[in-house]
């Protein structure tokens, strides 16, 4: 009971600092400390006995874990959005869709670049970095108000594409060695939820930014912005194929390199950059700089996040309530969803919210004769409902470190989009089971 406490507290309480704006190297160590007392967990290594776990070193094995499998993605991610910014290449893009698409579909061109990008195989913190750029350029071309850029990119990236249906990213693979299925399962229901996802959410996005104009929110210029749009700048097909190569180089070395194949595709389009605008690159060096100290920043921060749920993992409470969620009465896709995004929502990440549940769930479920595909596509969707919670990994860094906003002025957009649409998907989902599809 005290272990149930203290962890529900800690959850709340880094949810509470989060939204306030507390810096996460305080607030995530904090919170794991209350886990760890009312757990029975020694605080530091010496205090343990052998073999038994302890707060520091818990807390550092997760967050030394995710920098040595993220970092070179994160840094070469932030100098590639950075040079794109540098060399006018964002503007350029930005100064072509707005001529194209006009102002008031400069929003709906952000999640259309997320979603390009995501479901060609690019790490979804890699696409708010390179996309970021362009997104400025764009919601200051259309007067926009800049609160709502990381709810574009996270809608772009983490909905609508990363659970769909044939999606290289991880959250679609995680299932496939437990049920036996492939990226594609369950396909004709994937691909009306995903549609229904991006329209309902694209027009809900329009709507807020709609409501904001006309209570009088403008786009705000900062200080370190770059200075509207410009005009040395490079040809739009040179613009465009850094990220092109990005894209390209991704698909093309996923399935041989899997999540390294990001390491090559970007410093691909690090070298485009270079070489296609060349000529309009001002401060290639100082892009670089700020690049790579942008990417410890982000990195830092979601590191510290995972680093708290190293901690909780560990807590009896943790392991009751992992237990209760996979033995919930009933059975079949609704189960399993449920469970997949009750978990989700404690680790706060969608893939860890599946890796711990299937190896209890697919077992027991397939047992059952329940149909493995959908069994698939159900708990892929589900993984994404409550795992963007305001302590999300990916959401600390979209808002602060890439968009410097605050939680206070962004996550509610954020929330809608990412919680809710994907929710009201999944409950299609599995209306389209029930109908037989």
């Amino acid at each position: 009971m005290l272990s149930a406490l203290g962890l529900a507290a800690a959850l709340a309480l880094l949810i509470a600092l989060t939204m306030r704006g507390w810096n996460l190297f305080v607030a995530t160590p904090l919170c794991a400390a209350i886990v760890a007392l009312s757990s029975g967990m020694a605080l530091l290594p010496p205090l343990a006995a052998e073999g038994a776990p302890n707060l520091v070193g818990a807390y550092m094995s997760g967050f030394t874990g995710f920098i040595t499998n993220w970092f070179f993605m994160f840094l070469l991610g932030s100098i590639f959005g950075k040079l794109m910014e540098d060399s006018g290449a964002a503007d350029a893009i930005a100064a072509a869709v707005m001529r194209h698409l006009g102002p008031s579909h400069a929003a709906l061109a952000v999640v259309l670049a997320c979603a390009i990008l995501t479901y060609g195989g690019v790490s979804l913190f890699v696409v708010a970095f390179s996309v970021y750029p362009a997104a400025l350029a764009l919601f200051r071309a259309a007067d926009l108000p800049r609160r709502f850029i990381p709810a574009a990119l996270a809608f772009g990236s983490v909905t609508f594409t990363m659970t769909s249906a044939g999606s290289p990213e991880i959250q679609n693979w995680i299932p496939i060695p437990y049920l036996g299925t492939s990226p594609w399962a369950a396909w004709e229901a994937s691909l009306l939820v995903a549609l229904a996802m991006a329209v309902g959410g694209q027009l809900w996005l329009g709507w807020m930014l709609r409501r904001a104009k006309a209570r009088g929110e403008r786009f705000e210029a900062r200080p370190g912005d770059p200075a509207g749009l410009r005009q040395d700048l490079p040809p739009l097909w040179a613009a465009l194929l850094p990220t092109l190569a990005v894209l390209g180089v991704s698909f093309a070395l996923h399935e041989r390199f899997q999540v390294s194949a990001l390491i090559v595709a970007l410093l691909a389009g690090c070298l485009a950059v270079g070489l296609l605008c060349l000529r309009t690159l001002r401060q290639p060096g100082r892009a670089i700089a700020e690049g790579s100290t942008g990417a410890l920043v982000a990195i830092g921060n979601t590191a510290a996040v995972v680093g708290f749920g190293a901690v909780a993992k560990l807590s009896p409470a943790f392991a009751v309530a992992v237990d209760a969620v996979t033995h919930m009465p009933g059975s079949g896709v609704a189960t399993a969803a449920l469970a997949v995004s009750l978990i989700a929502a404690m680790t706060g990440s969608a893939s860890g919210g599946q890796a711990i549940a299937l190896p209890i769930l697919a077992p027991a479920f397939l047992a059952q004769g329940v149909n493995p595909e959908q069994l698939h596509r159900a708990v892929a969707i589900s993984s994404g409902v409550l795992d963007s919670m305001p302590h999300n990994g990916y959401v600390v860094t979209t808002i602060r470190a890439i968009c410097g906003e605050t939680h206070r002025a962004a996550y509610l957009p954020v929330g809608a989009l990412t919680v809710i649409v994907p929710g009201l998907g999944l409950l299609l989902c599995l209306g389209l089971f029930a109908l037989g599809l």
